[in-house]
């Protein structure tokens, strides 16, 4: 438990000294968060991203890294029954059609325009989940950066 701790505050020291605005540091946060969260990208994303839209790229990174992979596989599930409900599919044939498609993959058949009744609605569960949780880290950041900025940390 010390390590986590420990871990925490050595994170949360770094971020305030990163030499750039509360804005910057919260909306690389926000970024890293998103792309950790959506499969297929990651800290190279998060710094592409970073770089191109000009925020902080150290927040970006950390960001990324916190969520990558992990909580990936702990949304899964989220993320396909956002989908199924929003493309009004039933979400356990969802999952079913999803794990046949991993288990026979081929790249001929991300060509094929039934496997969109299966990728479709799983991205877009991915997107909806990673863009909301990008956005609440971004405020809450936003909100703990500006106060203790304020405060002189």
């Amino acid at each position: 438990m010390k390590k986590i701790k420990r871990f925490f505050n050595l994170l949360f020291a770094k971020l305030f000294k990163i030499n750039d605005s509360p804005q910057k540091i919260a909306l690389g946060l926000g970024i890293g968060v998103f792309t950790g969260i959506f499969p297929g990208t990651g800290p190279l994303a998060a710094l592409f991203l970073a770089l191109l839209l000009r925020v902080n790229r150290a927040s970006a990174l950390i960001g990324s890294l916190l969520t990558n992979t992990w909580l990936s596989f702990v949304t899964f599930l989220l993320a396909i029954k956002l989908g199924s409900g929003l493309f009004g599919i039933g979400w356990q044939q969802l999952h079913q059609d999803w794990s046949s498609f991993l288990k026979g993959f081929n790249w001929l058949a991300l060509f094929q325009l039934s496997i969109l009744k299966v990728i479709l609605p799983v991205i877009t569960g991915y997107l909806l989940i990673a863009f909301c949780l990008g956005l609440i880290v971004y405020l809450v950041a936003l909100l703990v950066l500006v106060f203790f900025h304020g405060k002189g940390y």
